[in-house]
């Protein structure tokens, strides 16, 4: 992964999951091909919850269910990182209800298509869909009350950067919630270096003990990295027979911006932006 340039990793992604969007053949991880076992009961989602989306939304994607640890209410604006076919989005839209707003931002225009699509099938008029990379979001400075994504901050080659466009575009006290794959221990060369691992969720996981302190130097208070037990199970099948969950796991990230009077919040570490 170390020779790979941050073109190189946007253009794996992007070809690896406008084939998952196209239903084209997909052969590992997180991506939902064809030798995929998880669903979205096994990543927390009630069966309310599968109904309520339209059919195409859930794709099998993600390492987990964003919207337990979201605490979404009427009336926010929601950010949806990688928002694919719009599961998370039109789950989002929801609970924010016709007061609130989502918007969901996909590296691949595949996915934006397809998420477009469904949201003309559901009527969704609060949801809107936009094509561009998370570290360089097209949403303006302030204005996003949550963020929330599934899966994908590991795909972006750049970890700070996203982070630290998520902190310019949340309001002043915002919060993430972010289910992501982190690393609990140091992944083999043959993990780290395998184009199908990175694509696959693998290869591009942040050091659990790295999550922390990054946020925090960003000037992000209040976080909290918490393991979803039980992940290996589904982690195992994303690429098989390569041991991948001896060495990732699903994890629950929050975190919220400084609340204050002044451009920096009220944290010492907090930046002006």
């Amino acid at each position: 992964m170390e020779d790979r340039t941050t073109k190189d990793v946007h253009a794996e992604v992007r070809g690896h999951y406008g084939k998952v969007a196209r239903g084209e053949s997909c052969e590992t991880g997180c991506c939902g091909g064809a030798p995929r076992k998880t669903n979205a009961t096994q990543l927390g989602y009630s069966e309310t919850e599968r109904s309520a989306a339209p059919q195409g939304s859930d794709m099998g994607l993600g390492c987990g269910n964003p919207q337990t640890i979201a605490s979404l209410r009427v009336g926010e604006t929601v950010l949806d990182l990688g928002s694919g076919g719009g599961f998370d989005a039109f789950l989002a839209a929801r609970q924010v209800g016709p007061a609130g707003k989502v918007i969901g931002v996909d590296i691949t225009a595949d996915m934006i298509s397809k998420a477009r699509a469904n949201a003309a099938t559901l009527g969704a008029s609060n949801v809107e869909f936009r094509l561009g990379e998370i570290e360089n979001l097209p949403v303006a400075d302030r204005s996003v009350d949550v963020i929330i994504s599934n899966c994908v901050v590991n795909l972006a080659p750049d970890k700070r950067a996203v982070y630290r466009e998520v902190l310019r575009v949340l309001k002043p006290g915002g919060r993430i919630a972010i289910m992501d794959v982190i690393a609990t221990a140091l992944l083999p060369e043959r993990l780290r270096t395998s184009a199908k691992a990175l694509s696959g969720c693998l290869a591009g996981a942040t050091p659990m003990e790295e999550i922390e302190p990054m946020l925090e130097s960003l000037g992000f208070e209040e976080v909290h990295v918490e393991i979803k037990r039980g992940s290996e199970e589904f982690i195992k099948d994303w690429l098989p027979d390569s041991g991948a969950e001896q060495y990732v796991a699903s994890a629950a990230i929050r975190a919220v911006r400084p609340n204050g009077g002044g451009c920096c919040g009220t944290s010492p570490k907090a930046p002006c932006c």
